[in-house]
Parts: C-alpha cells; sequence; structure tokens
C-alpha cells in the first residue's frame, strides 16, 4: 500500500493510501472540496482531479509563473520510455545526482575508485560532512567536485603545483588528483549522456510515447496568452531533456545564450522576446505564443569554458563521444576539467561562481515578484542556495509554492514545508500515485490550450444549455479551459 500527501486549498496535508481499488484517507480527515465537504472510503482519480486540475489551473494562471526542473522528470521520462530494466549506466548516473527514489544505500552512497589514495579518506570525510550539513542524506557528485576543487586550490597556495628540479611527491599528489577530477568529470557527462541515449535508442512506440508526455507536460505550464509574462523553467538537470522536448513541441526557449554555431553567454540580461506583426494590423507587434525562458543552474554538459567565454558546444542529443566534439578550433586547451556543471571546475575564471551566479541571480528575481507561483517538479530540496530563494519569494503574501514529487526520501520536502511555515501559500502533490509524470499529465495538469474560438464555444453552450447555476455547479471549477472559466 503506497503511501500519498496531498495539500491543495486551504486544506491540511492529508495522507492518501492507494490500493487497487482507489485511495482512503488516513487519520479520519477530509477533503473539503469533495461533494457535500464528505470524503467517501474510497476515492478514485477522478474525484482527485475534481479538485486538483482547477486549482492548478488558477496557480498556472498568476501573473508570474515559473516552473523549477529536478532530476525526477529524467527518471520519470526514462521510467516510460524505457522497460523496468532499464540501462544501468544511466540509472546509476540519475541516482548520483539525486535520483528521488533511490532508498538503496548502497547505490547511493558515492563511490570514487579513481580517487588517489593520498587524499581519498579526507575527501570522502568533507563530502559526507558537507551532505550532511545540507540535510541531503546521502552525498552526490556535485559535493564531492566541490571538495575536490576546494582541496586543488589549496594545494596550489601551498605550492604544490609548482615544480623545481625533480617533482616531489606533493606535487605529483597533486598532479594525480587533477586527473582524477577530470575522469571523474569525463565519466559523470558520459553517464548524463547515457541517459539522454537511454530514451532516444528506447523501441519507438515507448519513446514515441515518453516524448508525447514530455510535451504535454511542458505545454500546461507554457501555453499562457501574449497577454501574460512568459514562462520560467529552471532545471538543476545537466541533461538536454527539457531542450529536446520543447523543440519537439515547437516551444520557443530563451536563454542568455546568443549566436548560432557556437553560442555565446552572456552577462547581460536584456529584455530580449519574440513578437509578430498581425497581417492587415497596424500598431505594435503582439507577443508570439509557445514563449519560454530557461535558465539551466547547474550548468549542462553542452557548456565548455573556452579561457575567454563560455559557449555552448554542438553536442548530438545521447551522444556517446563527448571528447570528439571538444576537437575543434578555439577549443584546443578545452578538457572535461572544463565542462561546465556545477560547482564550475575551472580555476581561471575571475569568479569561480561565473556564470552561475548570473543564473541564481535570474532565478530570484523571477521567484520574489508578487501574484508570483513557483512549481517544483523532481526537486528534493536538497540544494540550500535554492531553498534560500524560496524561502525569500514565500515572504511575499501573494506568492504560492506548489511541490510535486515521486515521494519524500528522507522526509526533505514535509520537513522543509514545516521549516517554511507559510503552509496556507503550499500546494503539496507528493507521492507515486499522485505525482507520476503520466498520472499527472492525464488527470491533473491543465489541457494545454490556449484557444479562444474553444473558450467562446464553451461559453455559448454553457448559457444556452446549462440548467444549473454556474456557482453551485460541483463541476465548476473543473470546467475551465486555459485558466477562463467556463
Amino acid at each position: 500500500m503506497a503511501e500519498n500527501i496531498l495539500k491543495i486549498r486551504d486544506d491540511e496535508c492529508v495522507v492518501l493510501n492507494s490500493s487497487d481499488d482507489g485511495f482512503e484517507i488516513r487519520e479520519g480527515k477530509s477533503l473539503s472540496w469533495l461533494a457535500s465537504g464528505k470524503s467517501p472510503s474510497k476515492i478514485d482519480l477522478s474525484s482527485l482531479r475534481s479538485g486538483i486540475e482547477p486549482w492548478l489551473t488558477s496557480l498556472f494562471q498568476s501573473e508570474h509563473l515559473s516552473l523549477l526542473v529536478g532530476t525526477g522528470l529524467s527518471y520519470s521520462l526514462s521510467k516510460v520510455a524505457t522497460t523496468s530494466d532499464t540501462d544501468d549506466k544511466a540509472t546509476d548516473t540519475i541516482i548520483k545526482i539525486g535520483k528521488p527514489t533511490s532508498t538503496d544505500s548502497k547505490k547511493t552512497s558515492m563511490d570514487i575508485p579513481a580517487l588517489t589514495e593520498k587524499y581519498r579518506e579526507n575527501i570522502l570525510s568533507s563530502v559526507k560532512d558537507i551532505a550532511e550539513k545540507g540535510r541531503r542524506g546521502n552525498a552526490n557528485i556535485e559535493d564531492t567536485i566541490r571538495v575536490i576543487n576546494e582541496l586543488l586550490r589549496g594545494l596550489e597556495i601551498l605550492g604544490h603545483s609548482k615544480i623545481e628540479g625533480e617533482p616531489t611527491s606533493e606535487h605529483l599528489a597533486f598532479t594525480e588528483l587533477k586527473d582524477n577530477l577530470k575522469q571523474i568529470i569525463l565519466d559523470f557527462t558520459i553517464g548524463i549522456s547515457n541517459i539522454e541515449k537511454s530514451i532516444a535508442t528506447a523501441e519507438l512506440s515507448k519513446r514515441e510515447e515518453a516524448f508525447g508526455y514530455l510535451v504535454n507536460f511542458l505545454m500546461s505550464f507554457a501555453s499562457r496568452s501574449g497577454t501574460r509574462e512568459r514562462l520560467n523553467i529552471f532545471t538543476t538537470n545537466y541533461d538536454r531533456i527539457i531542450e529536446a522536448g520543447a523543440e519537439l513541441a515547437g516551444l520557443h526557449l530563451l536563454d542568455r545564450f546568443t549566436g548560432t554555431l557556437a553560442p555565446i553567454f552572456r552577462s547581460s540580461r536584456l529584455d530580449v522576446d519574440m513578437h509578430y506583426n498581425p497581417p492587415g494590423i497596424r500598431g505594435e507587434p503582439r507577443y508570439l505564443e509557445g514563449v519560454a525562458r530557461f535558465t539551466k543552474l547547474h550548468g549542462s554538459i553542452d557548456w565548455v569554458d573556452t579561457g575567454t567565454d563560455i559557449r555552448r558546444i554542438g553536442l548530438p542529443f545521447g551522444s556517446s563521444d563527448i571528447k570528439s566534439f571538444l576537437n575543434a578550433p578555439g577549443l584546443s586547451d578545452v578538457d572535461s576539467r572544463k565542462v561546465m556543471i556545477y560547482p564550475n571546475s575551472a580555476k581561471d575564471r575571475e569568479t569561480a561562481e561565473y556564470p552561475y551566479v548570473e543564473l541564481f541571480r535570474d532565478f530570484a528575481a523571477a521567484l520574489c515578484r508578487p501574484n508570483s507561483t513557483l512549481v517544483t517538479f523532481g526537486y528534493g530540496f536538497g540544494d540550500e542556495h535554492i531553498n534560500r530563494v524560496i524561502k525569500d519569494m514565500l515572504t511575499i503574501p501573494s506568492t504560492h509554492l506548489v511541490i510535486i514529487s515521486f515521494n519524500d526520501t528522507g522526509g526533505r520536502i514535509i520537513k522543509k514545508y514545516e521549516e517554511l511555515g507559510r503552509h496556507s501559500q503550499i500546494t503539496l502533490i507528493i507521492g507515486e500515485d499522485l505525482a507520476e509524470l503520466k498520472t499527472l499529465v492525464d488527470y491533473f495538469l491543465p489541457k494545454p490550450s490556449i484557444d479562444k474560438a474553444s473558450i467562446r464555444m464553451s461559453e455559448l453552450l454553457r448559457q444556452r444549455y446549462s440548467s444549473i447555476p454556474k456557482d453551485e455547479s460541483p463541476q465548476h471549477f473543473s470546467a475551465t479551459m486555459g485558466g477562463v472559466e467556463i
């Protein structure tokens, strides 16, 4: 019997136990939005949809809407596209970057056989401490890269990177550790590419099904009329699954990169957008629909530091040979350490936070505004630098946080929910029976419709053929299209 947590509107948290014939509420609590305010002994997905879907539809039409995607999306899509015996390398990589459903302590513990013995125990001990302070439980590969970077910098200060005459044991250990970091990052980027490859090479019918759900998932958020502010998509993932889905959906993504052959990261944040001129109409251009702003908070496997710029290379989706794409003019000095995954492993930047400081500034600016809604999907609240911004956002009374997660490994989400304290501003949809990608798209997420003709037709049908007053209809809230009541 699986356990799910639901909290919408002004209700308190309700635990739903699932079985073959539906859901039952634990501890005798009720869902106020069900018929007559009473909860039957068994509740099906359609009944839950009558409350969840209209609530999400109204939130998605907030003045400012942002979507934060974690590793849960990569795992969910891989689960749809492949069988339960999915590629081990891809699955292991998802686990290492925080797969939300992992309960195997042997798999989630960091395994770094290439690490030099001289510093191995010190590094692993420090990595463990960082994970505990961040309340993540198990360390992830970002913790490891961060510790090795700090150790290399400290050894440089001590002069271990310099060589005069015969190489000393300290210099040899420094060189070995530097090579270790290169290999760790290279193996990790290849593992991320395997995630993409496992989806791209799946059986045709399964692949089409997976990308179909991904497209509908993205368009449920991005289907905002041109008069609304653009959707902001943020992700901590390094793969290009969102980019692939947006390409299939015809969704235009605006990020900080400019150019065509080798786009370059720009620090200037101009308010670039996409407009069109309606035929036969004079006046100001109109906003083009199907446009979103996109930010990869932790970098990407196709971002590289060329020494003077951050560039995006033309790495095909699911490529199994990343090194060959670094063998190009202008990238002669680029190795795996220059791949821009958080935290930056390159030492020759003015600040180790570049370009991430720019990206997090965009994140804070998008969230901390009145009438703003943030939806998190597959994010386990293990990054305190992100959690701080979310906490600041909720200090504005008109903001709202929607947490959608396959499960709550380690209880981090509920702990964060209690810690934030602003329960009226938070919605929870947690559990494998509620937050699974297929269930979300089929039942709970608003349908991606901004068709004005359909809205007008539904309004006419309601006026002409409905005998039930709108305010008394139990289906009133679910009868919405594009955020407009019908």
